[in-house]
């Protein structure tokens, strides 16, 4: 039995909800990134790092709501929160104690966060940055960079995903896509030629370890030149840290790095994995939200922002993210997984390396060149193929990457195919049980003549 017929006959009912999904959905699915052949994994619950699909199989989770649950899946804390608040109403339309509450929390945490905005999800706090940026700076256009995810905004999903080079996305009017501007990230000698080459770039935008959560690591030294740079040519920069605040600390990539932001959006574990995002920064720029005698306003609605049930679960996250002790325990885990993976593929002088910081896990297949060395902190591992994006981030063999994350899940394992994030739940237990589900994975791939 071949691996795809394996995977199909003990997940039949996923195939089974799958057969109907594709009678509703384009693509069967309500995310991108849940398309998976021959058919997704349909889960019922969940709990710290498990998961548990329709035909009854525990599996370790490294989706973690897309990387929204650092505290494990329904922590007992944030479940009561928003029970309480269920009993007394899920959205007044009007201000309420909470938005107040959550914001103060987010203050706190975030040094850089003179004012708040909620808003319904972090694709609508990069909009909104972007909007913010205009009217402060005056100038249209943008600079980000190649594979750098901001959300799937017009403005944004140029150069998220390959060809970089292009400008053309289905969709998106030439007219939007001129006002972006990308280069390959960590070259700050490119940043500077397209900065003065384009005095009407107006906001610099990133992932701060980045894009795609870590598929090109960004580290320190980068952002501080970065920083330098925007204030240089008088440029906001903006951090989007939806993936990593309050993931790789309280206060995120800018805490760790010592790099202050104008800007910072965020989402994701900020509402404790119900939907909400923010936009964080100076006074002086989202002072354009305010209605003020001669100046243009930005105008924000929204039915859903800072609403009362994201508002309970993002404070009850929050208060335990404050301690450090989340952040720590996921960073912690992941290096060691990493570690393990570079481990196991040595020992079976196999062409795979494992990469990545903090709590974040990439895999590399087809790999030839040396082996990485065992990280000893969050962010100082081996980065594989001198960082290039093309060979990191660049087009997949989703035949082979669903091929892994079916082996994955016939070993008790939903892993993103190349990639996974951890939780403060995950365990030494799950980062062993994970390696040996990947040595099992690789053999179940070798029978099947997939290298």
């Amino acid at each position: 039995m071949s691996l795809v017929e394996r995977y199909a006959d003990a997940f039949d009912g996923s195939r089974q909800r799958f057969e109907i999904a594709k009678t509703l959905f384009p693509t069967g699915v309500t995310h991108d990134a849940r398309m998976m052949e021959p058919f997704p994994v349909y889960i019922n619950r969940a709990k710290g790092s498990k998961k548990w699909d329709v035909d009854g199989h525990e599996l370790i989770d490294y989706f973690v709501g897309h990387g929204s649950h650092l505290l494990g899946h329904s922590p007992e804390a944030v479940v009561a929160a928003v029970q309480e608040q269920m009993s007394q109403g899920t959205h007044p339309g009007a201000c309420h104690d909470l938005e107040i509450e959550w914001a103060t929390w987010v203050k706190k945490l975030f040094p850089s966060a003179e004012r708040v905005r909620f808003t319904g999800s972090g694709t609508e706090a990069t909009m909104m940055a972007l909007r913010l940026a205009r009217l402060f700076t005056g100038r249209a256009k943008f600079l980000k960079f190649h594979g750098h995810f901001h959300g799937w905004h017009d403005y944004v999903t140029i150069s998220s995903d390959p060809p970089y080079e292009s400008a053309s996305v289905p969709g998106v009017p030439a007219g939007v896509a001129d006002c972006c501007v990308a280069i390959p990230p960590n070259d700050l000698n490119r940043v500077e030629e397209a900065l003065k080459a384009n005095r009407d770039i107006g906001a610099v935008i990133l992932e701060p370890t980045g894009g795609h959560w870590g598929a090109v690591p960004i580290r320190g030294e980068f952002l501080h030149g970065l920083r330098a740079l925007c204030t240089k040519y008088d440029v906001l920069l903006i951090f989007d840290e939806v993936i990593t605040g309050f993931r790789v600390a309280p206060g995120g990539a800018q805490q760790v790095y010592g790099v202050t932001p104008d800007l910072t959006t965020l989402a994701k574990i900020l509402a404790g994995g119900l939907p909400g995002g923010c936009l964080v920064g100076r006074a002086d720029i989202l002072a354009f939200i305010e209605p003020r005698a001669g100046k243009p306003k930005m105008k924000h609605p929204g039915t859903y922002n800072a609403n009362p049930l994201s508002a309970s679960a993002g404070i009850a996250t929050l208060q335990q993210i404050a301690t450090g002790e989340p952040s720590a325990k996921a960073n912690t885990i992941a290096r060691y997984l990493r570690n393990g993976l570079n481990e196991l593929f040595a020992a079976r002088n196999s062409p795979w390396i494992a990469y990545g910081d903090f709590s974040m896990i990439r895999v590399v297949p087809n790999y030839t060149g040396p082996r990485a060395m065992v990280a000893t902190t969050e962010n100082d591992g081996f980065v594989p193929l001198n960082g290039d994006v093309n060979a990191l981030d660049g087009p997949k063999n989703t035949k082979h990457m669903h091929a892994v994350r079916q082996g994955m899940l016939l070993n008790g394992v939903d892993f993103w195919g190349y990639a996974g994030l951890t939780s403060a739940t995950h365990s030494v237990e799950d980062a062993d049980k994970t390696i040996r589900a990947f040595a099992a994975t690789l053999e179940l791939m070798a029978i099947d003549g997939i290298e």
